[in-house]
């Protein structure tokens, strides 16, 4: 007999008591060891439309649903008595009659109209009714997308008032196809299996149920939410992983699109076809790698092997470790240790019209970056996003401290990360050798220039060679740069991922109000944001602001009183704010709450059964049901002290870009509930985003 398990009966756990849930597994592990064991109970549930539907006892009040015949046994849902019976009663399992997936689809009610008689009818204002969305979309087009039939009728009658609604009724597959076409698109169709295909092998039903082979494996299911170790792809995903590229290849997306689900799925592909490859999955800082071999456990749980070929590596760690091995052991210079040796020439050189910031901007952005090595190449490089003007005699003045800082660092036997990656990029070039065969990205758009040279070294000129997954609305840490200047060259290779997963529709569109509909890079390829769907709906986030900190921080503790009294748990909810000055402000609130926490470090370490609290920095790569953004003000976002160092214009250009992203990151951490705060006056942003 097979055991499946569906995403509906893992959601439905999420939302029970720590207790509860242990009650639940442990009827599930004797469900799946011996579902005749005779000290289950199974009841018949009578009123459902599908005679397949059983409960069993967990606990006096906590029934688990499940979906049983003679060949299969599926766990659909869990909650207290009277729900779990309420919600079999409005479902049925079928194959549907087009695409031939399996679907739980929720039965339509039939509701009637009951006339009351009035005996004065009151005038009512004339409301032009919204016009149907869908009304000249054939039924059969509709049932291609997976739309089942009983709610073909509500489908073709959909208003822009309605839609979101409806899509809640709807599975998966079909909620994303009618969002799609309502946004001016037009869907990919699915798979439309053959009659004597099994419905639960149709891709478009692997994403909601899932056979469990062994104890291990329901085990991991019941202890991670759905997305956290379903190894299924959207069918637009999977063809972006599986794709045979002919050069460097870039996926893009909005945050919760998948990006990183398609890069992790990427490393399993390439190893899986190429069974003699090494792999290298990387991104550009240490916290980011660590949460990335996380998932990676978790997606490759039952091949251990796979993992043997895939080092996942921040590209800083792994850079210094080949130089060590190609190269030779090397003495770094920190950031501090420049900024001192920029001080000391620029005094000893007299020149006092260049701020200290100026000249730290210009040595890492533009020398250091890109491996200026003499006065020629200083006076012709091309100061990309660098708007202050340098006449040559000024250069000349800049150079002569530059160079004395280079030769201070070899005379020490000192070098730069960025010189790192250029000795560690020319020895592969020189050797022909390299370390790995392939190279996947995550979160590319905050890759450094001295990473993607190392990078290009790597794998540029190789089919299949490199492949970046990133967002350039959530660069946070670099300025834009030219790719094809070092040798990476994606166009005609670059993919848009639409269906946004972890985060709600009313999230995702209040948050999208920060960026531009359409974003480029310097090279010129465009991310177009326009079409991105959500699967599931939620509230409308809150922005509100306070007369005082206190203020704020007594609404926001109520808030989060709130949420943990609706059944959250802490470990599901996070506070950001913009930096380290604010955090005072978040604690306060924690503390009203009286809900325990955790400050997460540079390691982004959450902790189970606490609150997080970080910077807005900290918080790429995570993920909550629930988020308060607090201390929004002006000047704090955008910080001011950031503005006031900026030494140029095209710098202050950069500064609202990326405090926008930042704040866009943020608020996209947030699955179903966002709420963002401030102290009058608050930030300029809040207004886009309301």
């Amino acid at each position: 007999m097979e055991f499946r398990i569906a995403d509906t009966f893992t959601d439905s756990l999420d939302k029970l008591t720590n207790d509860e849930q242990k009650a639940v597994k442990l009827t599930a592990f004797d469900l799946q060891t011996n579902p005749a064991h005779p000290g289950l109970q199974f009841h018949r549930i009578d009123r459902t439309k599908d005679k397949n539907f059983w409960s069993v006892r967990v606990s006096r009040d906590i029934r688990v649903i499940v979906h049983k015949t003679d060949a299969s046994l599926m766990l659909c849902y869990v909650d207290h008595h009277d729900d779990a019976y309420a919600w079999a009663e409005r479902r049925k399992l079928e194959r549907h009659p087009k695409t031939g997936a399996a679907q739980l689809v929720e039965v339509r009610e039939k509701v009637r109209t009951i006339e009351v008689p009035r005996y004065v009818d009151a005038p009512k204002p004339e409301v032009a009714p919204a016009p149907p969305l869908f009304a000249e979309v054939p039924e059969e087009e509709l049932l291609g997308y997976g739309v089942p039939e009983e709610w073909l009728a509500d489908a073709r009658a959909a208003t822009e008032d309605t839609l979101l609604d409806l899509t809640d009724h709807l599975p998966s597959e079909a909620s994303e196809a009618l969002l799609e076409l309502a946004t001016g698109n037009t869907p990919a169709q699915p798979v439309h299996a053959g009659a004597d295909a099994d419905p639960f092998e149709h891709p478009d039903a692997q994403r909601r149920f899932r056979v469990m082979t062994d104890k291990d494996e329901l085990e991991r299911a019941l202890d991670y939410p759905w997305e956290k170790w379903t190894v299924f792809l959207h069918p637009a995903q999977r063809d972006v992983v599986e794709r045979e590229y002919t050069g460097p290849a870039r996926v893009a997306g909005s945050a919760g699109t998948g990006k990183t689900v398609v890069a992790l799925h990427r490393a399993a592909h390439l190893v899986r076809r190429h069974p003699d490859s090494r792999v290298l999955l990387t991104t550009f800082s240490d916290p980011l790698a660590n949460a990335l071999r996380v998932k990676l456990r978790r997606l490759i749980a039952n091949e251990p092997r796979l993992a043997e070929r895939i080092d996942v590596e921040a590209l800083d760690a792994v850079a210094t470790r080949l130089h060590v091995a190609h190269v030779g052991p090397c003495e770094m210079a920190t950031d501090n240790d420049v900024r001192t040796l920029l001080s000391e020439a620029a005094e000893n050189a007299g020149l006092t019209r260049f701020s200290a910031p100026f000249l730290w901007s210009e040595w890492s952005t533009v020398v250091d970056a890109w491996q200026v090595d003499n006065w020629e190449e200083y006076r012709t490089v091309k100061r990309l996003g660098r708007k202050t003007r340098l006449a040559e005699s000024q250069r000349r003045e800049l150079w002569a401290v530059f160079d004395a800082v280079r030769a201070r660092l070899a005379d020490q036997g000192r070098v730069t990360m960025a010189g790192v990656h250029r000795a560690v990029a020319q020895a592969i070039t020189d050797s022909g050798a390299r370390p790995y065969d392939f190279a996947i990205v995550d979160e590319a758009q905050d890759v450094s220039v001295p990473q993607l040279r190392f990078l290009a070294a790597l794998g540029a000129a190789r089919p299949d060679g490199l492949f970046f997954a990133g967002d350039l609305g959530q660069r946070i840490f670099r300025q834009p740069f030219s790719w094809s200047s070092l040798g990476v060259e994606i166009r005609g290779r670059s993919s848009i991922l639409r269906v946004n997963y972890r985060t709600s529709h009313q999230i995702r569109t209040a948050a999208d109000r920060l960026l531009a509909l359409e974003l480029a890079d310097v090279d010129g390829n465009k991310e177009d944001r326009r079409g991105t769907v959500s699967v599931f709906n939620g509230p409308v986030p809150e922005i509100q602001l306070f007369d005082s900190a206190s203020d704020e921080s007594e609404f926001v503790g109520e808030r989060l009183a709130a949420w943990m009294a609706d059944g959250m748990a802490a470990h599901e909810m996070a506070v950001f704010v913009r930096s380290d000055a604010q955090l005072a402000r978040a604690e306060e609130a924690l503390r009203k709450a009286g809900v325990d926490y955790r400050v997460v470090g540079p390691r982004m370490d959450t902790t189970h059964g606490k609150a997080s609290l970080t910077t807005m920095h900290r918080a790429k790569g995570l993920e909550f049901r629930a988020v308060a953004v607090m201390a929004c003000d002006d000047e704090v976002v955008p910080l001011q002290d950031r503005i006031e160092t900026v030494t140029d214009d095209s710098d202050l250009e950069e500064v609202y870009n990326t405090e926008r992203h930042l704040l866009y990151v943020a608020c996209t951490r947030a699955r179903d509930h966002l709420l963002v705060t401030a102290v009058e006056p608050g930030s300029e942003f809040l207004e886009d985003m309301a």
